[in-house]
């Protein structure tokens, strides 16, 4: 494997790993009202686990309201039951065409438990970051040892993959400042 396969690799992971982080916390609930939240519920109907988002339209008509209009009006109650077996604790209204969530203030208590949630599931991915950084170098060290590059090469290669890490360690922390400030506003 040649260091440019290396690097590329390295970033591929580092980003994907960005990625479920971002997905992660958008599932958790702040004061307003995010589609994120309920998309990727699965609901039971025509015989399996469907993610919510496939089957039904999902808009914010305010900032209190997430509105869910199925495709197919008989998916209505299973919908339903999957909002309510969830771990939202929220409770929708069925109106017999659409579901509405009305989504509560946060008490302060609630918001503290969540900006904990945010900075373990941070922190997680911080060590998954630092995870791929370390598989990354050890490839470096074995291409250095087999004499397939150079030492000076070597910590060069180690500097650009400390880089890779830096970006997305500090990509992490600007998400968690970002979902904090959404979840202590009132």
């Amino acid at each position: 494997m040649s260091l440019e396969n290396i690097y590329r690799e390295t970033k591929a992971k580092m980003d994907k790993t960005i990625s479920v982080f971002h997905q992660e916390i958008a599932k958790i609930r702040t004061g307003v009202a995010s589609t994120s939240i309920v998309e990727n519920i699965n609901v039971e109907c025509y015989g399996s686990r469907l993610p919510l988002i496939q089957m039904a339209s999902i808009s914010t008509p305010d900032a209190r309201t997430v509105l869910i209009q199925p495709w197919d009006l008989n998916n209505l109650s299973a919908i339903e039951k999957a909002l309510l077996k969830s771990e939202l604790s929220l409770t929708p209204n069925n109106d017999g065409k659409v579901i509405r969530i009305n989504i509560p203030q946060l008490s302060e208590e609630r918001r503290n438990e969540f900006v904990k949630l945010v900075k373990k599931t941070a922190e997680e991915s911080k060590v998954a970051i630092r995870t791929i950084r370390r598989d990354a170098n050890d490839h470096i060290k074995k291409l250095e040892k087999n004499k397939e590059i150079t030492e000076d090469e070597l910590n060069h290669a180690n500097d650009e993959i400390q880089k890779f890490t830096d970006i997305h360690i500090k990509d992490i922390d600007k998400i968690v400042a970002h979902k904090e400030t959404q979840l202590r506003e009132v």
